[in-house]
């Protein structure tokens, strides 16, 4: 039996595979500690006590059918005050669009937008632009980044590859890295892409920007998120925002997601996903709403939940600056927002116990689960290529405590290596 060529080349996600690996030596009763799913454990990281109840209320009320396909009113319009309070992004509701999620709104996107053969450009690593741009037939132009820039991209690096090109997908907060634009670097390729339509002749299809910004409210420090549209206003016909709750309030089962961009693109993108019905439940959309309108809550939640998050991302970037201090071939880079932290593990041509040459980051990945017991994401998942010795890990779903012991291990496993 054949299917569609799309379907014969289509790659599944690396890091589900990943992770349903871990979960099988977990059910074996291995104690892993698992850092590779972007995701967070409840009992670790609960949703917000106002959403979960409101969540609840919302089914008592009985909003069990259809929601509206582009979102409840009242959530759209918590969106237009959310968005506009917080960010100082002010757009109309009927420029709002609510999906299950980010993904179908990202998909939405690229189908809105690109033909076949469209060029698209991104940096790696970044979160599935490679697989999206297959399931829509777009040209990937993957533009690689560099450690020495946090693994961002800057104006030197997208400029030779932006003319004819349909979509600029961009993330800030990064994943997998967990890493920031600059303001300078932003303005800069804010700046590219305007010069760039400038050059289109009228009817011509222009340069768009996605711009995936759901980890904005998860930032530390003194860091800060920057978007297009604030930095050069002359871009807001050209940029779709997605954002949504999933991952600044723990709520990734919850589903609840939306983007906002020029009306032109949403409407087609509305169409789309009506047609999809990727709607997020609506009653957890009018939970979502209530919740959203409640600021004091909405704080104090996120003071605590950012706390959490620092700590566990402090205490494994500590710990590899220590191991980098005592001569181990590691490093990380500081975190500045999302849930990640990109560490190096440069061991490639190093020998296991087992006369083993490791030579791939996948090779890494392995002998550090079943030596470590610690589960990691390679970056060669996200697009970079498989000699690169960069990992994502991810500490919603792990225990301080577990990633505390998980370092000791890592630190035995690292001695062992020749």
């Amino acid at each position: 039996m054949t299917v569609s060529k799309m379907a014969q080349n289509l790659i599944g996600s690396e890091i589900i595979k990943l992770a349903g690996e871990v979960n099988a030596m977990i059910a074996k009763g291995e104690q892993i500690c698992n850092l590779t799913i972007g995701d967070f454990d409840p009992s670790l990281y609960p949703i917000p006590g106002e959403l979960r109840a409101g969540i609840t209320e919302a089914y008592a009320e009985g909003h069990t059918n259809y929601p509206p396909a582009n979102g409840v009113a009242v959530l759209r319009k918590a969106v237009v005050d959310f968005t506009r309070d917080r960010l100082g992004l002010t757009y109309p509701e009927n420029d709002i669009l609510v999906a299950g999620g980010s993904r179908p709104l990202i998909y939405a996107t690229y189908l809105a937008l690109v033909d076949p053969g469209d060029k698209v450009v991104f940096p790696t690593p970044s979160w599935n632009n490679n697989h999206y741009c297959h399931l829509s037939g777009a040209t990937p132009v993957m533009v690689e980044t560099s450690p020495d820039n946090n693994f961002m991209p800057t104006a030197a690096d997208v400029a030779p590859h932006l003319e004819g090109a349909t979509l600029l997908a961009l993330c800030s907060p990064l994943n997998p890295t967990g890493t920031m634009f600059s303001r300078k670097d932003l303005e800069e390729i804010c700046d590219l892409v305007i010069a760039e339509n400038k050059t289109r002749a009228e009817g011509e299809k222009p340069l768009y920007i996605l711009y995936d910004q759901i980890y904005w409210m998860l930032t530390f420090g003194n860091t800060e998120h920057y978007d297009p549209v604030n930095l050069r206003p002359e871009l807001r016909d050209y940029v779709i925002y997605i954002d949504g709750i999933s991952k600044c309030f723990a709520a990734t089962g919850v589903r609840v997601g939306y983007a906002f961009g020029p009306t032109v693109v949403m409407d087609k993108m509305k169409s789309i996903l009506g047609h999809v019905g990727a709607w997020a439940p609506k009653a957890e959309q009018i939970a979502t709403a209530r919740f959203l309108h409640q600021v004091d809550a909405v704080d104090v939640f996120l003071d605590e939940f950012k706390t959490q998050v620092r700590e566990s991302l402090d205490v494994l970037y500590e710990g590899f600056k220590e191991l980098k201090n005592d001569g181990y071939s590691v490093d990380a880079i500081e975190p500045m927002g999302a849930i990640y932290l990109s560490a190096k593990l440069d061991l490639a041509g190093k020998t296991t116990p087992g006369g083993h040459t490791l030579q791939t980051s996948k090779d890494i990945s392995f002998y550090i689960l079943e030596e470590a017991k610690l589960a990691v994401v390679p970056f060669s998942a996200f697009g970079s290529d498989a000699s690169l010795g960069w990992f994502r890990l991810s500490v919603g779903g792990a225990s301080l405590d577990s990633i505390q012991a998980s370092l000791g291990r890592l630190r035995a496993a690292l001695q062992q290596l020749n």
